[in-house]
């Protein structure tokens, strides 16, 4: 490893290890999602939240390492600027995750 790679932040594995472990739920919910339809195809909405709730949990977890690899280890002259990059990247993917959830529940 080069010397100027920086030190990985202790917040890495943990960030890593619940982003992997959210997909493997959610992957793993909408597998099942098909066996719990009910004989009318439909699905008890609550059974939703736990898609919706790892899904969640993936996009915070990915954003959390986004922060990690683009503003923590940057240097305080252009930290600004990459804050506000991350800002308004961080505002769209939550965005996008609300809009999808509103528009699936609504869907119902």
């Amino acid at each position: 490893m080069p010397k100027h790679y920086p030190k990985a932040h202790p917040w890495r594995r943990p960030l890593i290890a619940i982003e992997f472990s959210a997909l493997a739920v959610l992957l793993g919910s909408m597998l099942l999602m098909g066996r719990l339809a009910g004989p009318d195809g439909q699905v008890d909405p609550l059974w939703l939240l736990v898609p919706a709730l790892s899904s969640l949990a993936v996009f915070l977890s990915f954003i959390g390492l986004m922060y990690l690899r683009w503003v923590a280890n940057v240097e305080e002259t252009a930290a600004v600027k990459h804050k506000i990059v991350f800002g308004l990247l961080t505002v769209t993917l939550l965005s996008v995750w609300a809009y999808a959830i509103a528009r699936t529940w609504l869907s119902l």
